[in-house]
């Protein structure tokens, strides 16, 4: 009986395929490859395992056994959305480490120096150069959240020379020597005004939506910044504008938000001392990623075909 895997993924390219064929083959399986979810609608029915992005395709796989999705992130698969009973489900995290850890680097480096403001002064054709600065070495680093993106960041920022890196996750535990300190989460509160930069990299459960409270916001220091890379519901986001519009915080960079899109006469867009990117810290847009993600999708093929457990499996009540 011939086992079928079905890829769903724009990115794919030749060296994928010769890549993900190899395994299949080795194992008895047979692929077919699709790049959008309009093109596998209707072709999809006989899929034993889905490697792809897109949950409506979940409906049309009566015979699915185990979905890989290609994001970190499966939020959109918790309730009330209702994944289908009896399938496994993993994600690709420790794909995107490295192509977030160098937009966290790039924005914050970019707050410090007050990129932003020079960026006016130079289209407007303007010659000022004497703004203060600062810079990561020296500063007081808080991680919240220690994971792969996290944990990536923090190895490249200790080259930087900080004072301090310090980890907060729920278990107050992380097994890297890159961190001076871990605290669990009930500690978040004295560890805030101890903090310069706030790098939230935090996956959306029930513990984390709405974390960064008016009053988490405001035990930060007036010359502190924060970068949130994870998502945008961890953050009081009236809360944090009125921070930064009235200088009780001295920046922020949001690769994520409420909602996305974000609307064209959304407040957030003329939000002071405020970086905005249109979520694409983790985009399939670095090869290095691309290449990652099915890199570990081929490593965890080969278990599933051995019968071995699974890396990256979602225990979908904790989020992740």
């Amino acid at each position: 009986m011939s086992h079928t895997v079905c890829v769903v993924n724009e990115f794919i390219t030749e060296a994928h395929k010769k890549q993900i064929n190899a395994v299949a083959e080795k194992h008895g399986f047979s692929v077919r490859y699709y790049q959008t979810k309009e093109d596998a609608a209707g072709q999809i029915a006989d899929c034993e395992v889905l490697f792809g992005h897109w949950r409506s395709l979940l409906k049309e796989a009566p015979d699915l056994k185990w979905y890989c999705c290609s994001y970190a992130g499966v939020d959109p698969y918790q309730p009330p959305f209702r994944f289908p009973e009896g399938v496994m489900l993993t994600n690709s995290s420790g794909a995107y480490g490295v192509t977030i850890a160098e937009h966290i680097l790039m924005v914050t480096l970019m707050l410090q120096r007050k990129m932003p403001d020079y960026t006016k002064i130079i289209q407007n054709h303007g010659w000022t150069n004497d703004l203060p600065i600062r810079s990561i070495q020296g500063s007081r680093l808080t991680l919240l959240g220690t994971g792969d993106i996290g944990t990536t960041f923090a190895k490249r920022a200790r080259a930087l020379c900080p004072a301090s890196i310090t980890g907060v996750n729920r278990s107050g535990r992380v097994a890297d020597a890159v961190y001076d300190r871990v605290v669990p989460m009930t500690e978040l509160d004295s560890v805030l005004p101890e903090t310069d930069i706030l790098v939230m990299a935090l996956p959306s459960t029930s513990e984390t939506i709405g974390i960064m409270t008016r009053e988490r916001i405001a035990l930060l220091s007036p010359s502190s910044i924060l970068v949130n890379v994870g998502r945008g519901t961890a953050i009081d986001q009236e809360a944090l504008m009125e921070a930064l519009n009235s200088d009780k915080l001295a920046g922020a960079a949001l690769d994520v938000m409420v909602p996305e899109p974000l609307p064209e006469d959304h407040p957030l867009w003329n939000t002071k001392n405020l970086l905005l990117t249109p979520h694409v810290a983790g985009n399939m847009t670095l090869g290095y990623t691309c290449d990652k993600t099915v890199s570990m999708f081929c490593e965890n093929l080969e278990k599933y075909a051995e019968g071995k457990p699974l890396d990256h499996l979602v225990d979908l009540k904790r989020g992740y």
